[in-house]
């Protein structure tokens, strides 16, 4: 006898598939090198503001619980963004719990990486643990990070994105989310690996990213899928 393959066990099955690539290329993303001002100059007003807040951000580093969530969220993992995602989100987010959103994540964070390529290689921005020759809150990612460029922070897009794409699923925790989603890149901050300027870019970026993304017919059946997930899981 054979045996019969329901459409839906096809999607259950698409969703436990890792995309191979990201949906989109950093060259057909929206470049931000267009639609957002360089990082401030020097001597300006807004590099002042930078600095005040990279000072604010090594205080917080007094708080134990705050430096501890800040080294937490350097992690470069998706399954970083689904354990500090899942409380604010109201339910444990991975590839066995929720597939269909896990799968999501994994293609629209990646692909919104792609957003932050251009501008950062564009302008190389010095990060402020390597302008002031000061150490990070984490000293393991300093060699790495070190001739990577600053503006727009590449973890705030990944955050950001997250929040975004976790509020359209779960709306009735959009405050939660997007609080969590917002600390995310104050961490960037409070690490020292990022000025306030290149976390506010970052946003825009991943704002901008999840816009082009929704354009995409690969990327809206991903949000389908994750949506009826959660409806069925509620």
């Amino acid at each position: 006898m054979k045996k019969i393959i329901t459409l839906s066990a096809l999607l259950l099955l698409a969703t436990h598939l890792v995309a191979q690539e990201p949906l989109l290329t950093s060259e057909q993303m929206p470049n931000a090198v267009f639609f957002l001002p360089p990082p401030p100059a020097e001597q300006s007003d807004a590099f002042a503001y930078d600095k005040s807040q990279y000072a604010w951000g090594k205080q917080q580093r007094a708080d134990s619980a705050r430096s501890a969530m800040a080294v937490t969220d350097a992690v470069w993992t998706l399954e970083t963004i689904c354990n500090v995602f899942s409380d604010a989100f109201g339910r444990t987010i991975s590839q066995d719990s929720t597939p269909a959103l896990f799968r999501l994540l994994h293609a629209a964070i990646w692909t919104a990486d792609q957003a932050g390529t251009l501008p950062k290689d564009h302008y190389r921005r010095t990060r402020p643990y390597v302008y002031y020759d000061e150490p990070s809150l984490v000293p393991g990612d300093e060699d790495d990070l070190r001739n990577n460029g600053s503006y727009p922070s590449g973890h705030t897009i990944r955050g950001w994105t997250a929040a975004l794409l976790l509020t359209e699923i779960n709306p009735l925790r959009a405050n939660d989310i997007l609080a969590r989603g917002y600390a995310f890149g104050q961490s960037r901050v409070i690490a020292g690996y990022h000025w306030q300027s290149d976390v506010d870019a970052g946003r825009l970026v991943a704002s901008a990213a999840v816009a082009r993304l929704h354009a995409d017919q690969r990327f809206r059946d991903l949000i389908d899928q994750a949506r009826q997930e959660f409806q069925q899981s509620r």
